[in-house]
């Protein structure tokens, strides 16, 4: 399997919802109601939430394929209030289930870190991501070097939080 990578554009809002919308069900249904799915992918994944992500937010996006397909994303943005090493966040790393165990989460996280370096002149970064309590991703990240530094409870709206780990990497 070959895999690939590029930087997406607002013209790729389609695909990244189709992805997320292949995703979103089989990640969360056993850990969030069903209406919280609605919602959060509402929130999330309109074509306009992520073309204002990569216009007004500063977020890059990266699609992963495998073999030429479409299989997974990134999404990644500078925290500008932190001082010191530029620090980063990843939003969001997925891929397709059925393409889960392959090698592509690795792949997305560390093509978004080469992404990041060459960005920054290769000065050390300082990268967290958030993911839910109850996400079996958790070992995933702990296994490639996250480490837990905190937990929050971030309320989203209509009644919804997100109740997160707290995880990063320093690279």
């Amino acid at each position: 399997m070959k895999l690939t990578i590029r930087k997406a554009t607002t013209e790729d809002t389609a695909l990244i919802n189709s992805l997320a919308a292949r995703i979103w069900e089989p990640t969360y249904g056993n850990i969030l109601k069903k209406e919280q799915l609605d919602y959060m992918f509402d929130m999330m994944y309109s074509e306009e939430h992520i073309a204002e992500q990569m216009t007004a937010h500063g977020h890059t996006y990266l699609i992963a394929a495998a073999d030429g397909e479409p299989c997974g994303y990134i999404s990644m943005e500078q925290d500008t209030s932190f001082e010191g090493s530029p620090k980063f966040i990843f939003q969001k790393i997925y891929c397709l289930p059925e393409m889960q165990g392959k090698g592509i989460g690795k792949y997305l996280v560390n093509e978004g870190i080469k992404h990041l370096k060459k960005l920054t002149g290769g000065v050390p970064l300082e990268i967290e991501l958030y993911v839910n309590r109850g996400n079996p991703a958790v070992g995933f990240y702990e296994h490639i070097g996250f480490v837990k530094t905190d937990t929050r409870d971030h309320y989203i709206g209509n009644g919804y939080y997100m109740n997160d780990y707290i995880m990063t990497l320093k690279c």
